[in-house]
């Protein structure tokens, strides 16, 4: 007689999972596909075993697939579309030991560290009590679960897990996976030396930590937790662009080298869009990381909120069906089973570098946080689980572990010593270690302190525009573009006024050359929404591509430029994981319209505006925002610069609105090269991408930096000086012409944040102290930059008066008919020029 399943207790007839047998194969097809709906899935027994008549079936067969498929193990597979893939699931699936027989030291191991998870909350439950930790009690198997993908995938090839959670279960998983000391966990619930936090910081169940994993087999595996925000969800396209970054930094064997593992609640992985947006980027060849390990910490309640009322599917991992991928369903308090299910969703991933999904499904022992009190909202749940023992005592009842008590409280000795350690620590422990390719780049304030020259003489630019705008003999080139590249090959070699297309190219080419990588992404970014770009060459008649950008030298960087998919919060969330792990490297993403950012406000609010001041982590990444007042009506206009200044603070972000195409080629050099390392917003243009006004003669390229303000070259001393940025600034230029106006002045503030006070004041002064000024937006009174602009303006203006024109205060960023636009700019225009 063949051996038990360890999961199931079924007998496993060897002779009849093997050739053909038309009954079995029936029998078999049934369970396999519908057999996780009448599975022991639920410890607590609330989510009852689904009748699915497909599945009324007698005999040994139908007992043999009942206890293989409906046990507590239960897989979704259907709706894979490899015959290959499902086979190997199946294979494992009825092997008599499941594809891993748990041993008497595996089951030693898993006991000490369900001990472990259970006893550390209960420590921190009874010397902090009130406090929010967000306990994983009900669901510690979770640990076990990531010990055994840690094991089995430094088996074949990994060094670093990159792991992202949301709140519950972190300081467990930091404690007993990053295994940081206790003392370092319990000092965040000290009252520490306030100074240290002051200003900033974040609570400490959203920190991010570091540390070594010893795996059973006597590897290592370097684990890195990444910092997240309460808005859930939010983490895994961060999590995900992390991973591909630092594969990417490994080249070859990336993908094996370096393994994501998104831990997810069941009521987020059902109801976050930014969820479905990061799974979606699995097969893309811009952002695949060879396969992210879900797991779903299902306690079949979000926060007050039954799982019915969360999810229209019978489980919430069901969502996971659109990707061609396996969701292994697995009772939490069926541990044997927990690991078996790690490690096989361990080996799928590496075998057929997809996702896999692991639901996890247990119970939440206390409130949504331990303050709570959810007695009120599921008080039969409550009873049955104030009466259910700790997995720990019921793991060591079933392998008959007779010492598990002292064992426990040795353990909760070790706890209770790291506590009273904790007291003595007076500054708050940062928990990681930072990467040493972060070595050289700082944060912080005084931005001047790392000016960096960005000019690039003629010559040079002559030779990145011959290979710009040259492709191979064989190549049948669209005559359109071929217009282009004639039009930028004269641009390069200054017979022509430089565009903001081939500025951006310049710029690219040049810091590739120098052996700085670049990356973008965005919707329709390789061509560019405004046909502005054309990165890449399609071949009219065959459709092969040619990249001019990866043929600019012999060694030289990678230059890659990605249609992303429509998508803005994931693809947003992704390029800034990647910059936080590329810092030498140009990351930008870029918008289709400036005001889709709106869809990525948690991601820009909580990563790319607070990240510094949180978690002390720093981005380099490039936002580019097409923003202008054109006539598009009210979604294709503003880029909301309101919103991004007033994010800024303490020189957390750079935000810059160049006015013409040198400045841009400037600015984004200046971002790559200087190691001081913040996030850039750039409002880039619309219609003067290629107006003569805004493109820039070759010489400007060789001009030292970027300007942070442009004086005016025209007017000596003003009787009025217009500050303004961007587009309006050449439109009130062209006013001034036309009117033969010749005593008012026209500043371009080019840096918005941080204000560039010292030059502001040298343009002042240099038109003597009488006159006045006058701020200038196309945006609405209560909206654009204004609202920041004039105190800091009145402050520094002395006895000048300081005033403003724009549009009136409106709900919508722009009106929807072209005509009332150009009355409505007309009118702008002629107030700025009226002195009465």
């Amino acid at each position: 007689m063949a051996p038990k399943s360890k999961t199931s207790g079924a007998v496993i007839d060897a002779a009849s999972t093997n050739g053909s047998n038309p009954e079995r194969d029936r029998v078999f097809s049934a369970y396999r596909q519908w057999g996780y709906l009448e599975g022991d899935l639920d410890p607590l027994g609330f989510l009852r075993p689904r009748y699915t008549p497909e599945l009324e079936r007698d005999g040994e067969y139908a007992k043999q697939a009942r206890a293989i498929y409906s046990s507590t193990i239960g897989v979704e597979i259907n709706h894979i579309y490899s015959p290959v893939r499902r086979g190997w699931i199946y294979e494992r699936m009825e092997s008599p030991d499941q594809g891993y027989e748990v041993t008497e030291q595996d089951r030693k191991r898993i006991l000490d560290l369900l001990i472990r998870a259970d006893i550390f909350e209960q420590v921190v439950q009874q010397r902090y009590l009130g406090s929010k930790r967000f306990s994983l009690e009900g669901v510690t198997a979770m640990i076990p679960l990531v010990d055994e993908v840690l094991d089995a995938s430094s088996r074949l090839g990994a060094i670093e897990l990159v792991m992202g959670m949301s709140h519950r279960g972190r300081l467990n998983v930091i404690a007993h996976v990053a295994r940081r000391p206790a003392e370092e966990i319990f000092a965040g619930f000290e009252d520490v030396d306030p100074r240290s936090v002051l200003g900033s910081g974040d609570v400490k169940y959203h920190m991010g930590a570091t540390g070594e994993y010893s795996t059973y087999s006597g590897r290592k595996v370097h684990i890195h937790l990444v910092s997240n925000p309460s808005h859930l969800e939010a983490v895994d396209p961060v999590t995900i662009g992390r991973t591909r970054a630092k594969q990417d930094r490994t080249g070859e064997g990336g993908r094996e080298k370096y393994l994501p593992l998104v831990v997810h609640g069941d009521a987020a992985f059902a109801g976050q869009g930014i969820l479905a947006e990061t799974m979606n980027y699995a097969d893309l060849p811009g952002y695949t990381v060879g396969g992210t390990i879900h797991v779903v910490v299902n306690n079949l309640l979000g926060f007050t909120t039954n799982y019915t009322e969360e999810h229209s599917t019978r489980f919430a991992a069901c969502i996971a069906r659109r990707q061609s991928i396996p969701i292994f369903h697995v009772n939490g308090e069926d541990v044997d089973a927990v690991v078996r299910v790690a490690r096989m969703a361990t080996e799928y991933r590496y075998k057929f570098g997809t996702d896999v999904v692991i639901d996890l499904i247990g119970y939440r022992r206390h409130g949504h946080s331990e303050v709570d009190d959810p007695t009120i909202t599921q008080p039969l749940l409550y009873k049955k689980i104030k009466e259910h023992p700790p997995l720990w005592e019921i793991y060591a009842d079933d392998i008959g572990a007779t010492d598990a008590q002292a064992q426990a409280d040795a353990i909760r000795g070790e706890f209770e010593a790291a506590q009273k350690k904790a007291g003595s620590i007076t500054t708050k422990p940062t928990l990681r270690e930072l990467p040493k390719y972060w070595d050289g780049y700082f944060g912080g304030l005084h931005q001047e302190t790392f000016e960096i020259e960005t000019g690039v003489t003629s010559e040079a630019l002559a030779e990145l525009t011959a290979r710009l705008t040259t492709y191979p003999d064989w190549f049948h080139i669209h005559p359109k573009v071929k217009k282009l590249l004639e039009q930028r090959a004269e641009m390069g070699t200054g017979k022509r006024p430089v565009d903001y297309g081939m500025a951006e190219a310049l710029a690219f080419a040049s810091l590739v050359k120098a052996g700085t990588n670049v990356r973008m992404s965005g919707q329709d970014s390789r061509r560019g929404t405004f046909n502005q770009r054309h990165s890449v060459l399609i071949d009219v008649e065959n459709e092969n591509e040619y990249v001019p950008l990866e043929n600019i030298a012999p060694g030289q960087a990678r230059c890659e430029i990605y249609n992303s998919t429509l998508s803005e919060a994931g693809v947003l969330g992704f390029e800034y994981g990647y910059s936080r792990d590329y810092p030498e490297s140009l990351v930008l993403w870029e918008a289709q319209f400036g005001d889709f950012s709106n869809v990525a406000q948690a991601i820009i609010d909580q990563f790319i505006a607070a990240g510094e001041a949180k978690w002390n982590l720093l981005s380099g990444l490039v936002m580019l925002l097409p923003h202008g007042y054109e006539g598009q009506g009210p979604e294709h206009s503003s880029a909301r610069i309101e919103r991004f200044i007033q994010l800024a603070a303490k020189h957390n972000l750079q935000i810059a609105q160049p006015s013409n195409a040198a400045q841009y080629f400037h600015l984004l050099r200046r971002q790559a090269l200087r190691h001081w390392r913040k996030p850039l917003i750039v409002f880039t243009p619309k219609s003067m991408l290629r107006h003569p006004d805004a493109s820039s003669p070759i010489e400007d390229f060789a001009h030292k930096k970027f300007l942070n303000v442009i004086p005016d070259a025209e007017v000596g001393v003003a009787e009025r000086i217009l500050i303004c940025t961007g587009k309006v600034g050449h439109e009130l230029q062209a006013e001034r012409k036309k009117r033969k106006e010749t005593s008012t002045a026209i500043v371009f503030l080019e840096q918005i944040y941080p204000f560039p006070e010292d030059e502001v004041v040298a343009e002042f002064d240099r038109h003597g102290t009488h006159a006045d000024i006058v701020w200038v937006q196309e945006e609405p009174a209560n909206m654009g930059a204004m609202f920041n602009m004039l105190p800091r303006l009145k402050r520094i203006a002395g006895d000048r008066p300081v005033l403003s024109v724009k549009r009136s205060s409106s709900p919508s960023p722009a009106t929807g008919s072209s005509k009332a636009h150009e009355v409505e700019q007309k009118t702008l225009l002629t107030l700025a020029f009226t002195t009465k």
